[in-house]
């Protein structure tokens, strides 16, 4: 996918395995990835990794921590060798909001459906209980 020259600035390119951002890091960024895949994953107790999600292209990820100007609550790191990404830093996420309403419903949209399925294991046991 041919990236336009001005946006090129915005883009990096990771290797498979190299870290995106750590948990508990400082959230300042959202990605959205262009080419390549994502994991996104937590570090259990013992360093055992469980994986939360595998993102592809056109997928974003890392704006809960932008949105609530806080921590990373998971890792990411690039799946694919040569996984671009799109860095979107605070100042253009408000403008993007801002300005193009279809961004902000579907950034809105996929953090009801990531917030729906984090519900899941809850609802489940409280239906067993």
């Amino acid at each position: 996918m041919a990236t336009p020259k001005s946006a090129e600035r915005f883009v990096q390119e990771f290797d498979a395995g190299e870290t995106v951002f750590h948990e508990g890091d400082p959230g300042r960024e959202m990605f959205v990835v262009l080419s390549g895949s994502v994991e996104i994953y937590r570090q259990t107790e013992g360093d055992k990794i469980h994986s939360l999600a595998t993102l592809g292209q056109g997928e974003m990820f890392g704006e809960m921590a932008l949105v609530a100007e806080g921590r990373r609550f998971a890792s990411a790191r690039a799946l694919a060798p040569e996984t671009r990404l799109v860095r979107v830093d605070q100042a253009r996420f408000v403008y993007l909001v801002s300005q193009q309403p279809a961004f902000a419903l579907s950034v809105i949209r996929m953090m009801a459906e990531r917030l729906a399925k984090a519900g899941q294991p809850m609802n489940a046991l409280a239906e067993g209980a």
